[in-house]
């Protein structure tokens, strides 16, 4: 498989939001605008890049037994070090994504990636799966986070674009669920002109 290839897969192909429908809770609660859902996603890449490269070195010396488990020590150890990162460098942004950073360690797109790819591929294919679905993540997370900022507060990463009210109900929980919706739509129409 090539690389590129590889990092295409996790774009399109199988996107974690618009096509696998993973990691709905993070997607829905964190993309009130387009910056929280640029950092969730970004911090969901990062974790999973380098579980992904140390579960591909592992996976042959773990015993089946403790496979899942082990695998959620490696992903917990990753999201503590993003989670400190994140706190000492973006302090505001880490204040507002809350719990959903240590939620990272059981998101499924995370610990699905590392059992179904990572445990079966080399170092270098792992990164690229983690480059890959992270992009699929994040581009998706601010997608939404765009259209729901605009929406809701008639603003593009945090800059305000009118001097008036949004509509409120895209910033609230129903909106999400709209706004998902219409772009998954939208990305498995344009998915399906490509075939």
């Amino acid at each position: 498989m090539s690389k590129l290839k590889i990092i295409l897969n996790g774009i399109i192909k199988e996107n974690p939001t618009f096509v696998l429908i993973l990691g709905m809770c993070p997607t829905l609660a964190t993309t009130t605008s387009a910056i929280n859902g640029m950092g969730m996603g970004f911090a969901t890449m990062v974790v999973l890049i380098c579980s992904n490269m140390v579960i591909s070195l592992l996976a042959p010396l773990i015993p089946n037994k403790v496979r899942i488990p082990s695998y959620i020590v490696v992903i917990a150890a990753f999201v503590t070090l993003v989670q400190f990162l994140m706190q000492a460098f973006v302090p505001s942004l880490y204040e507002t994504l809350g719990i959903f950073i240590p939620l990272i360690v059981v998101n499924c797109i995370v610990l699905g990636r590392a059992e179904a790819f990572a445990s079966k591929h080399n170092i270098l294919e792992s990164a690229l799966d983690g480059i890959g679905i992270g992009l699929g993540f994040t581009i998706a997370l601010t997608l939404i986070g765009l259209v729901r900022e605009f929406l809701g507060n008639l603003s593009l990463f945090d800059y305000k674009i009118f001097d008036s009210d949004g509509m409120l109900l895209f910033v609230l929980a129903p909106g999400a669920f709209i706004v998902l919706g219409y772009l998954m739509l939208l990305f498995n129409k344009l998915k399906e002109g490509k075939n």
